[in-house]
């Protein structure tokens, strides 16, 4: 299929542009394929321009030069062509650029995929071939044979329906923005501009090019494709009477046109040139002392760039265009262009240009400066700039270790799923080699990067450290807005006395580069302010509740207790907690020990070691215990207890800073005195025995759980962050 379409194409192209037109079709089709994106080193930036138009002419436009654009105001961008577009490249982008890109079931998907992360979509259009009403009159159509017909419709309602999917439209004219407003919901416009090459070969040009001979004066036609025979047809009879008045008047013809009849007698003074590259235009529009833009009055036209009198001004050439679309916003008549209404004034304007130099020099003079203040990449970029970045969702990048599964990372995890469900544009950047999207059970999917094998160039309203190895990271990238700290623990203590480490995470509560100090722990946020004089706001902590459902136990049976934390964590105190079961009856108690990192030692009893279980069926093993031993000497929050208690399970704790914020002795939970044996097996004891207790216990547990639910903290999580 895609081989018979492209056979199609080249007929119609040698049919109606020619062999060299062909030709460089050819050369450009095979250059893309033998230049698909080989990404070594993924770069995460800003936007992603999808090119879907094969024509040089407009993609130089519309996507170089937009590209341009915000290149100079600080975004970083890259060009795909869409036949190489793939959904990996979702990852490393905010936003998305569809230029005349024709549906396919691939590109349905992209931008699905991107409205899913809350990524903006934008359609890009310089000409109304949105939609077969626009299109089914054009003279040129009727030329075509039926296959050829049948793929221009075809084509035009492919376009149609990925701008149906798009967000968002930029557009290059007021008529053109006028009629997508029907078929997307906003519309920007950004007119077309001249790129800093533009420019660089057009002073070239006027620098280098020839003088003006003797008294001959030229007028030139630039056309585009055999579809502006009927425009030029417009000044035909202005043209021939010139022609028979003057007879130092020539006319040069750059392109597909076919010369009329009525202006064969002049066939010695009309010069013709055929395509040629963009960059050979300046010199050539420059041995030109007119411009000519004529436009049959139609809504196609209407919708039409003022791109000829652009290329014309920069070579100083005066351009006399019809007073229709973006020619008639754009040239102040008899100032920077002169403006025609009629055949009539055709005839007119063309007499008076023809024979004032002073005219065509003082008019050339005034478009050139007019089109370098307004009218380039250089000074228009911030406008674009601030088009997208005024459409986009606010973005925030949360910066993890890696997303090895640990009680802090289901804290950001939970957090970037409460603001992806707000319309937050949400990033993990893992700084180890992780780069698998995080797929929750629920079925959210959150969007990571690698830090060690993608460069992060893009802007970002918020970025979050998480712990004090990705502080630095965030302090010293240069394009975010707002900089916090989530602080999770007191990091500094993780360390054994003496180690260099200790002095770095120390560090990093004393930042001088504008950080904003957050936590989810009520110890952490007192430590902060008396130790470091840091005010950190707070936000609880949060539990999913869906997944750690209650399950009533039996206490008449055998008692299952439950051991959690890594063997080689000395703040996690499992030796301890292996102390205490180890005074208990194996016949009355069985012991099961859950460890995501550190494996038992041998003197350990346990009945069952769960190691690495996935944190969906984590709520599994709580479910099938009765009792909870938790003994960490220090805590920035105690997860293990909460989760315990949202089971209908007890929780029996040594006390620390990180659990007394929600856990109350004999009100919710039993604590026994740190290092004392005896009164952690008290304890145990206690529960068993007294019913009363127990269930009063389980109940308050119930509540504390319930209260803190993420569905009940989300307003709290957005305004940890600042979110409105």
């Amino acid at each position: 299929m895609a081989v018979r379409t492209l056979m199609k194409k080249a007929t119609s192209t040698l049919r109606y542009e020619g062999v060299g037109s062909l030709v460089k079709k050819t050369v450009s089709y095979t250059k893309r394929q033998l230049k698909r994106p080989v990404f070594n080193q993924r770069i995460y930036k800003d936007v992603l321009f999808i090119n879907g138009c094969t024509l040089p002419h407009p993609t130089r436009y519309r996507v170089e030069h937009q590209l341009e654009q915000l290149h100079f105001s600080g975004y970083s961008c890259d060009i795909v062509f869409y036949e190489h577009l793939n959904l990996d490249m979702l990852k490393y982008y905010r936003a998305f650029v569809f230029f005349r890109c024709h549906h396919t079931p691939l590109i349905e998907e992209f931008i699905l995929k991107a409205k899913y992360f809350n990524k903006k979509v934008f359609f890009d259009i310089d000409d109304l071939v949105i939609d077969v009403d626009y299109v089914k009159d054009i003279k040129y159509l009727k030329t075509l044979n039926k296959h050829e017909y049948d793929l221009y419709i075809d084509g035009v309602q492919r376009i149609n329906k990925t701008l149906l999917l798009c967000d968002a439209a930029i557009t290059t004219t007021e008529r053109l923005a006028e009629e997508l407003q029907k078929y997307v919901p906003h519309v920007y416009i950004n007119r077309n501009v001249a790129s800093e090459k533009m420019v660089e070969l057009s002073h070239n040009a006027l620098k280098d090019g020839p003088a003006k001979i003797g008294e001959k004066v030229y007028l030139g036609y630039f056309s585009g494709s055999i579809t502006h025979n009927d425009d030029f047809n417009m000044i035909v009879p202005a043209l021939a009477q010139v022609f028979e008045k003057h007879v130092n008047v020539y006319l040069k013809v750059v392109g597909i046109l076919d010369i009329p009849e009525s202006l064969k007698n002049y066939a010695d003074r009309i010069v013709s040139e055929p395509f040629t590259d963009w960059t050979n235009l300046p010199k050539i529009i420059a041995s030109v002392d007119i411009n000519l833009a004529p436009l049959e009055d139609s809504i196609f036209n209407e919708a039409k760039s003022e791109n000829k009198w652009i290329e014309a001004a920069l070579v100083q050439v005066p351009t006399i265009a019809s007073n229709v679309g973006a020619f008639q916003r754009m040239i102040e008549h008899n100032v920077t262009g002169i403006l025609c209404n009629s055949p009539e004034d055709w005839s007119k304007y063309l007499e008076e240009l023809i024979t004032s130099k002073e005219l065509r020099e003082r008019i050339g003079k005034a478009a050139y400066q007019k089109v370098l203040r307004d009218c380039i990449t250089v000074n228009t970029g911030y406008s674009l700039y601030q088009i997208i970045e005024g459409y986009l969702n606010e973005n925030i990048a949360f910066v993890l270790p890696s997303t090895q599964i640990s009680g802090g990372v289901n804290v950001v995890i939970n957090h970037c799923k409460i603001l992806k469900e707000r319309g937050k544009d949400v990033t993990i950047i893992s700084m180890a080699e992780d780069s698998s999207n995080i797929i929750e059970a629920d079925g959210t999917e959150l969007n990571v990067v690698s830090g060690a094998n993608c460069l992060v160039q893009a802007h970002f309203h918020k970025m979050v450290a998480t712990l004090w190895t990705t502080v630095s990271f965030v302090e010293s990238y240069p394009k975010i807005k707002d900089k916090y700290y989530l602080v999770q623990g007191y990091e500094t203590d993780f360390y054994q006395y003496g180690h260099v480490f200790r002095i770095w995470a120390n560090l990093t509560y004393n930042s001088f580069a504008g950080i904003k100090y957050v936590t989810i722990s009520k110890w952490c946020e007192d430590w902060l302010k008396s130790k470091y004089n840091r005010s950190a706001k707070y936000a609880r902590n949060g539990l999913d509740t869906n997944l750690f459902r209650f399950t009533k136990r039996d206490f008449d049976g055998k008692i299952r207790i439950l051991i959690e934390g890594s063997s080689e964590d000395r703040i996690k105190n499992v030796d301890e907690s292996f102390r205490i079961v180890s005074k208990l009856d194996p016949e009355k108690f069985e012991v099961w020990y859950l460890s995501y990192n550190g494996k038992p030692k041998d003197w350990y009893r346990f009945d069952k070691f769960l190691h690495k279980v996935p944190y969906s069926s984590v709520s599994n093993v709580y479910s099938s215990c009765h009792i909870l031993i938790k003994s960490s000497l220090m805590e920035s929050f105690s997860y293990p207890p909460l989760e315990m208690m949202a089971t209908g399970g007890i929780a029996i704790v040594a006390p620390n800073d990180g659990n007394i914020e929600y856990l109350i002795h004999e009100e919710n939970c039993l604590m026994y005195e740190p290092r004392n044996i005896d009164d952690a097996v008290k304890q145990i004891m206690r529960v068993c025995t007294d019913s009363q207790l127990r269930e009063k216990i389980i109940a308050n547990g119930l509540e504390v759980a319930k209260s803190r639910d993420w569905r009940n903290i989300q307003d709290e999580i957005l305004a940890l962050y600042d979110f409105n």
